[in-house]
């Protein structure tokens, strides 16, 4: 233990070891090698106790082992905004212990009101807050550490600066910078007109109603997260949200997820939710909601992106929104609580906004397709972080910020009643009535998973009597089968071509931009021009008016290179084989003079069809073997070897052994012996010759396909006479495992 007398109060500014008293007093009580005498208390409060410690101990200016890191980097802090707050260490430096505050610039930290923003454990076994100094996050345990990370939530619009500083702990020493590498500098983001208020005001002070378009972008995909991507079955679920007074919280971090929320994380059912909301009576006036997108990304020239219209009021001018991320185990994104209502006494213009998820803590899985874990007792909804496991698609050693999975647009299109904003706006959308026009609510159930529409058919008339026209879409999945799914058909009245149909809704745009620049430089091209739809019709309905213009356009009229004209490529060729590895070619014509034209007018590409069957393959056969007997009937082979299997369906090898008849000559005499173990054994004599019996059969030199086994009878003893030319070893071969490989 580290124990350091404190000296007469007489005895002058207090020394190193005293600073160092003082802060160990501030470490938990499980941190004794770091902890001297508790200090006797002073009027200033122990926080103040703690940063004169810090600031008068051991500075290491400029040392960079040790860095404090705000995830992203930002240079600047949105009020109530919630970031990533890292302590880490290089290698193969460490840490024992740390303590972090927040302070607003120019404070000593002496009182409350000198702390910024509060800071949220994530891991309970590496953080705490300081036992006597509740502002202050300090280690657990004291032990070697190289990184930490907590949560901090930004303070509210009108705190100014911030300093986020940390101390470390390392071999009994302590330091402390001013300005480095454990310091950081955040300021407030100026506020520009028309955005949200950081934190909802106590109460709303703008006039009539406005009504917005919620617009949601989702760019979770394989390309973006490439990670452990579901190839299968990637969607957004049903978008649920609505606006709603101060008094309701649909969700929030820190929170506990309610039965809808749960049901929206895991399963990506909206129902509960949705009669969850209603419930809120006057607490409520929109509800929010949009269809589940299957798949999760489509180009926006496939499939619009989903959208939802509501309308907020002063009571009720916040915005809450979620939707899930699937498959996942109980990862979301959302809004909570947006506020609409600008401090101007004013309607928001434009909120636009990057989502990332966050985990409503009813499922433990780590990964997209973790089997169901339910988290018991639940926890608290968080966002999720990049160093949450390992094993998470989010994961990313180095800490850095997750990429945003998608992103929400959030414009105003039209206000009612008496406006009474401060600032006038620089958008006029002030209508007679937003009232009772409410875009006509689709009463699909969520549970419900459609195709899109199929175009609409011809119209049934030819004339200008009415007929109609129809669409159709298939049912791809009912989630819930007590939930009837309605009609896949739809119908529309029409007239023939030509006749008079009525007036679209009318579309506000704005004025053409400039035309570009002529696509060449010289003699005939193109150029361009566009304009942007500045509001939509009332009705809900998208606008048929044109976007871009294109036109023809001369520069140098006594220019007379004549361009490269090409025809479009023609579609490719059959593949050169019918199996394997081939070629394939396009071609295009050329439709100007070939002197002033390098294109290449042929393209050739390599392409594979199914493997070609490859037949089998053997050797030639054998010569025939010597006759299997001497004298009498026997038989003799010959054999070949299958060099090729046949693969891909080829023909199948044909035999490998053949056999046949021969006979050398009749067979004298036998006489039986018997065997060393007692077995009688034919022993066939030659003239002049005693023979031992035959030998037991080789072992087959194939396992399947025929092979062949070998026997002998060998010479016992010669007689000489007759002569010894007529005695000699005798050998039989016979095929065996005969039988297919």
């Amino acid at each position: 233990h580290l124990v350091i007398s404190r000296p007469p109060a007489d005895s002058g500014p207090p020394s190193l070891s005293t600073r160092l008293t003082d802060l160990g007093t501030a470490l938990p009580r499980s941190a004794a090698l770091y902890r001297g005498e508790p200090s006797a208390g002073r009027s200033d409060g122990y926080c103040g106790r703690i940063l004169r410690a810090q600031t008068q101990g051991t500075r290491r200016d400029g040392y960079h082992e040790f860095r404090l890191r705000v995830e992203g980097d930002p240079e600047t802090y949105t009020p109530g905004s919630t970031y990533r707050v890292i302590l880490l260490a290089s290698s193969p430096a460490y840490f024992r212990g740390f303590t972090l505050i927040a302070l607003k610039e120019g404070r000593e930290g002496t009182t409350d009101e000198h702390y910024a923003g509060q800071f949220q454990i994530i891991d309970e076994e590496d953080t705490q807050f300081m036992t006597n100094c509740p502002p202050a996050v300090t280690e657990s345990t004291p032990r070697r550490r190289t990184r930490i990370q907590v949560l901090w939530t930004a303070p509210p619009s009108g705190s100014g600066c911030v300093i986020l500083k940390a101390s470390i702990v390392q071999k009994r020493i302590i330091y402390f910078q001013d300005e480095g590498s454990l310091t950081i500098r955040l300021c407030e983001k100026e506020s520009v007109y028309g955005e949200a208020t950081s934190s909802p005001a106590l109460e709303c002070c703008a006039c009539g109603t406005a009504k917005y378009r919620l617009t949601f972008y989702g760019n979770w995909s394989e390309k973006v997260h490439p990670k452990d991507y579901p190839r299968r079955a990637n969607h957004w679920s049903a978008l649920i949200g609505a606006s709603h007074s101060r008094s309701y919280v649909l969700w929030e971090y820190g929170g506990y997820a309610s039965e809808g929320v749960r049901q929206v994380a895991e399963l990506g059912s909206p129902i509960k939710m949705e009669e969850e909301i209603r419930q809120k009576g006057d607490d409520v006036l929109t509800v929010i909601k949009t269809k589940a997108q299957w798949p999760a990304w489509q180009p926006l020239n496939l499939r619009a992106a989903p959208s939802a219209e509501f309308s907020v009021d002063r009571t009720r001018h916040l915005m809450s929104f979620l939707t899930m991320l699937g498959p996942s185990p109980d990862w979301n994104v959302g809004l909570s609580g947006e506020d609409l209502c600008t401090k101007e006494c004013g309607w928001v213009q434009r909120l636009e906004t990057d989502l990332i998820p966050w985990d409503a803590g009813t499922d433990s899985g780590v990964t997209y397709e973790s089997p169901n874990k339910p988290t018991n007792p639940q926890e608290k909804i968080r966002p999720l972080t990049s160093l949450d496991h390992p094993q998470s698609p989010f994961y990313d050693p180095e800490g850095g910020p997750i990429t945003p999975v998608a992103r929400v647009l959030v414009e105003r299109i039209a206000r009612k009643g008496e406006q009474c904003n401060v600032v006038p706006d620089t958008v006029d959308d002030i209508v007679a009535d937003i009232g009772q026009e409410e875009k006509e609510e689709d009463d699909t159930p969520e549970t419900c998973i459609y195709s899109g529409w199929s175009p609409w058919s011809a119209c049934s008339s030819a004339t200008c009597d009415k007929g109609r026209r129809m669409r159709q879409r298939m049912l791809k999945a009912q989630l819930d089968l007590s939930v009837p799914c309605p009609h896949t058909q739809d119908f529309q009245p029409c007239m023939g071509p030509g006749c008079s149909l009525e007036e679209p809704s009318t579309c506000m745009m704005s004025e053409w931009i400039s035309w570009s620049a002529c696509s060449v430089s010289c003699g005939m091209g193109m150029r361009s021009r566009e304009r942007y739809v500045k509001q939509y019709p009332e009705d809900g309905s998208l606008c048929q008016l044109h976007t871009e213009e294109t036109e023809k356009c001369i520069v140098n009229d006594e220019c007379y290179t004549i361009p490269c004209m090409l025809s479009p490529w023609s579609d490719w060729s059959e593949c050169s084989v019918t199996c394997g590895r081939g070629v394939r070619t396009r071609q295009r014509m050329l439709k100007s003079d070939p002197a002033e034209c390098t294109e290449e007018l042929e393209q050739t590409e390599k392409c594979m069809l199914p493997e070609c069957p490859i037949d089998c393959m053997v050797s030639e056969w054998s010569e025939w073997s010597e006759c299997n007997k001497s004298c009498g009937k026997g038989h003799t082979i010959r054999t070949r070897m299958v060099k090729l299997e046949p693969q891909f369906g080829g023909s199948p090898c044909p035999e490998t052994v053949q056999r046949k008849k021969c006979k050398i000559r009749k067979c004298r005499t036998k006489r039986r012996r018997r065997g060393k173990q007692g077995r009688d054994a034919a022993v066939e004599e030659q003239p002049g010759c005693r023979m031992q019996p035959w030998t037991s059969w080789t072992d087959c030199t194939k396992p399947c396909g025929g092979g062949i086994q070998e026997r002998f009878m060998l010479v016992r003893k010669r007689v000489k006479s007759p002569p010894l030319t007529s005695c000699k070893d005798r050998k039989e071969i016979r095929a065996c495992n005969v039988h297919p490989c």
